[in-house]
């Protein structure tokens, strides 16, 4: 991919043919007055997970806007944050099917015009990829709810795995969260074979951080 110079971007020649799409999910897919990914994720569990999400979010994501701390250290405390929410995920019995209807009954809400942008891109055949430190499943679902879960789009985030009977399995794997979320680290191969002939990367996220995506 081309590093891109802002103030030259008229100079180049953009098309559907040479271009892919990187975004955020929340607060840039989504509006700033949206839920998030997490939040929606756990939205039928009980006021007291709700209650402990809350005061995760409000310690460790001070933090993580806090851009005079270590970034390796700040990296420490994402990754803290993430595992934390997993477990809580896990110590409440989430389950697919609690997940389903939370992702039904979510206050999750699109940006204006992305809807109608989603679309072009796949009219286009233009890939785009949504890489997220939010959950895969609510994504996914959020999306294809509301007929945008085209074939050209590829969610690379967080999933949460289920067992035969629907209860959430620990989460294995390496966490996605806001400061290591990079195409270098976390795309597929599949996904680095279908954009290894575009010419630019289009990146939008909405955090400083998002830059380095």
């Amino acid at each position: 991919m081309k590093c891109v110079n802002t103030k030259k971007i008229e100079k180049l020649k953009l098309n559907k043919e040479n271009i892919y799409i990187v975004l955020d999910f929340d607060r840039t897919i989504t509006s700033f007055d949206s839920e998030d990914s997490w939040d929606a994720c756990g939205e039928m569990l009980s006021e007291e997970f709700k209650k402990k999400l809350i005061k995760y979010y409000a310690y460790y994501g001070a933090i993580e806007v806090d851009y005079q701390i270590d970034r390796k250290q700040k990296e420490e405390y994402m990754l803290e944050w993430y595992k934390k929410c997993m477990e809580l995920y896990y110590e409440y019995n989430l389950t697919k099917q609690n997940l389903e209807e939370a992702i039904a009954k979510s206050k999750l809400i699109f940006r204006k015009g992305v809807k109608e942008f989603l679309k072009y891109t796949s009219q286009n055949n233009i890939p785009v990829i949504i890489l997220s430190a939010g959950i895969g499943n609510v994504i996914k679902g959020f999306l294809k709810n509301n007929n945008c879960l085209f074939d050209n789009i590829y969610i690379v985030s967080n999933f949460i795995e289920f067992d035969e009977k629907g209860n959430m399995k620990r989460f294995e794997g390496e966490l996605i969260h806001s400061l290591n979320k990079t195409v270098k680290n976390h795309l597929p191969e599949d996904i680095q074979n279908t954009i290894k002939n575009k010419d630019y990367g289009v990146l939008v996220g909405d955090l400083i951080d998002d830059k380095k995506m």
